[in-house]
């Protein structure tokens, strides 16, 4: 699993068909207490996410093909959760952005 930050939304006019009506969206990858590491992901968001939030990504083709449903679907990374609240050692780290 790894945290993310939505920074926007993938627009493709030819995809593969799995892509049907699911949203890809580009995320920023963070570390563990929060900050930009300067990297990314273009994830499949089966939660809704919108941009600017905390997201926990699944980074793992066939965890990410058992969450869409298709052994054979070429994804690698999912959008499995929101982060609300990220909490490093004790101590309680800002995501919301400010």
């Amino acid at each position: 699993m790894k945290l993310g930050r939505v920074a926007g939304t993938v627009v493709s006019t030819i995809s593969h068909p799995i892509y049907d009506g699911r949203r890809l969206l580009m995320c920023d990858l963070l570390s563990a207490d929060g900050a930009d590491t300067e990297d990314y992901l273009i994830c499949v968001d089966a939660v809704g996410a919108g941009a600017g939030e905390v997201v926990l990504i699944l980074d793992e083709g066939n965890g990410a093909r058992q969450i869409v449903g298709d052994p054979d679907a070429p994804i690698r990374a999912v959008i499995v959760g929101i982060v609300d609240e990220l909490l490093v050692d004790g101590s309680l780290h800002d995501v919301t952005g400010g």
